[in-house]
């Protein structure tokens, strides 16, 4: 049997996979260098600027909580907030606009129900 010659080398596989890398690296420069977790917040008309130090809750367009930019599930969070004082930590809320509402009334039914006093909601003008 005689060995078959070469002539060229298809790259079009290879560039393939460079493509979706590429695509890969974009994506995953474009979260950090924002360093924030991507939120369309609803508009409102009135806008007042948030307390420093407050700890933020984040509900993206998917209905996942994040704490504090770490992602958690509602029990998490639930923990978590235990070990706040409903009293002197004020809470601030970054919904997406696009989220279920269902997912922002669990929220603010824990917090009232924690004894959360200071709650506020994001938006834009």
């Amino acid at each position: 049997m005689k060995a078959k010659k070469f002539d060229q080398i298809n790259v079009l596989p290879f560039i393939d996979i460079m493509l979706v890398l590429l695509v890969v690296v974009l994506t995953t420069a474009s979260f950090v260098a924002k360093g924030t977790i991507p939120v369309d917040l609803p508009e409102a008309s009135s806008k007042k600027a948030p307390v420093k130090k407050m700890k933020t809750i984040v509900i993206d367009k998917n209905g996942q909580l994040y704490f504090e930019d770490k992602r958690c599930g509602f029990k998490e969070l639930k923990r978590v907030l235990s070990t706040l004082d409903p009293k002197k930590d004020a809470i601030l809320i970054k919904s997406d606009a696009k989220s279920r509402f269902q997912s922002f009334v669990k929220v603010i039914d824990l917090l009232k129900s924690s004894g959360f006093q200071k709650i506020s909601i994001e938006t834009k003008q």
